[in-house]
């Protein structure tokens, strides 16, 4: 083999593995507005907890706080609510479920929860990061004046747990061992980190403490401070990114996963797909994150980046319609059988389902990074057919090769759910699936999909 030949099959090999390499795509959330995010690395999976931007907000509209994970930071699913301001007995108004934060200790899930307005920060515990979370204590954890907003909770190697909050100011108190009391008095950090506004959020790094937080106003940006203590003094070191006129707000996570480090956010980019005046109506978004060698954060230019996949996805066990990496046109419902009037599978016992819905001509869902080591037979979808239509299966690009189609006819039943099955051509290797839907208005809505080896 001659050196021209030799050069022709590294570059193919080397196109090869780049194929392999999938990248996410912002915002990582298209099929509801969300905002705030609180990433938690949990059994090798990230739990990102966000709070809810209703789709018809002016300013912000917000009720309840939702569950999205992912085991590659590619493909996230939607696990619908976990929590509404009605968790709390206490709260006066059904308007106002703000920046939350979850965190695990010794097998119990906690999520401390802001009401605007004085209202104070709620707790709420649960046996399970999907939940029912339920409030153990029936009254405010922290009342003690109109900052009390962004709470973040930060447990150092000695186990002390730390609650942060505050808007202008920052403010902290140590939390007992359970978690849901507190000891010691309130404290107003006199250092409070230059620039600081809202949103703090802090951990530690090879004995160094940070804490990030939106920084000036408006818009917000993403600054930090570091510290050689959980309660400062906080010196400001710089901007992990500017502001930007794009996006009004910002609220930063930060968390380690898989070796590598990411910082969530917002922006407001699904917003101005559609329209060019400023509403409340917000899509969390993610990159990594990197460090200088003396540990300080290098600055990132505005949500500039996506993230590559550092997982693949089974496609041979049953996955969530909900789950995805893209999607365009669809969103997704939560409903119970008995307010829709949905007839499930026979033998299903199961009184409540989130579904993918709104699904029109052209609309699509993207899954990236499927490994069909083990080759592909045929396709199993699970739908309830309102006015029919058809699922094209496609690999590589939203126009690849068509690998199969499922004809999905509307037997005038209404919204019975029913699963159907469509051979498939024979697959292998790591592909981008593209589920490509045809049809009039309203097709059909989609619980779930699996492939047969």
């Amino acid at each position: 083999m001659n050196n021209k030949q030799k050069k022709l099959v590294l570059t193919v090999f080397m196109m090869g593995v780049f194929c392999l390499i999938a990248k996410g795509q912002n915002p990582i959330i298209q099929t509801k507005f969300t905002a705030d995010p609180a990433p938690m690395v949990y059994n090798d999976t990230v739990f990102l907890y966000t709070g809810h931007d209703e789709d018809d907000a002016f300013g912000f509209k917000m009720h309840n706080w939702l569950l999205y994970t992912s085991t590659d930071m590619v493909n996230w699913t939607e696990h619908g609510a976990v929590a509404s301001l009605k968790n709390f007995d206490w709260v006066p108004h059904e308007n106002g479920a703000w920046a939350a934060h979850c965190i695990e200790r010794n097998g119990k899930f906690y999520l401390y929860c802001p009401m605007p307005g004085g209202v104070g920060i709620g707790v709420l515990v649960a046996d399970s990061p999907y939940g029912p979370f339920k409030d153990p204590i029936g009254k405010p954890l922290i009342k003690n004046s109109d900052h009390d907003i962004d709470p973040a909770v930060f447990i150092d190697d000695d186990g002390q747990a730390y609650l942060y909050w505050g808007n202008p100011k920052v403010y902290y108190v140590k939390l007992n061992d359970d978690m849901v009391s507190f000891s010691g008095e309130i404290n107003q950090d006199a250092s409070t980190p230059e620039n600081y506004q809202e949103g703090p959020w802090v951990w530690k790094r090879n004995d160094h403490y940070y804490m990030a937080y939106a920084s000036t106003c408006c818009p917000e940006g993403i600054g930090y401070a570091m510290s050689d203590s959980p309660t400062g003094k906080w010196k400001y070191k710089g901007m992990i990114m500017d502001g930007d006129k794009r996006s009004n707000g910002n609220h930063p996570g930060i968390i380690e996963f898989k070796g590598k480090t990411y910082v969530f956010g917002f922006n407001y980019n699904i917003l101005k797909q559609t329209m060019a005046k400023h509403y409340e109506r917000r899509s969390v978004i993610v990159e990594e994150l990197k460090y200088n060698d003396d540990g300080t954060i290098q600055k990132h230019p505005f949500w500039s980046k996506n993230v590559e996949q550092v997982g693949t996805l089974n496609p041979y066990n049953r996955v969530e319609a909900e789950t995805m990496a893209w999607s365009r046109g669809v969103k997704t419902e939560f409903a119970t059988e008995w307010e829709r009037n949905i007839s499930w599978d026979k033998g299903e016992k199961i009184a409540d389902r989130l579904f993918v819905s709104s699904i029109h001509h052209g609309d699509y869902i993207n899954v990236q990074g499927v490994d069909f080591s083990a080759g592909t037979k045929s396709i199993e979808v699970n739908i309830a057919p309102l006015y029919g239509g058809a699922i094209e299966v496609r690999i590589d690009s939203l126009d690849g090769p068509l690998i199969g189609t499922m004809v999905i006819e509307d037997q005038g039943q209404g919204d019975i759910w029913r699963s159907i099955t469509a051979s498939v051509k024979n697959v292998s290797g790591v592909h981008d699936l593209f589920f490509v839907f045809k049809g009039e208005s309203d097709l059909f809505y989609f619980d779930w999909w699996k492939f047969a080896k």
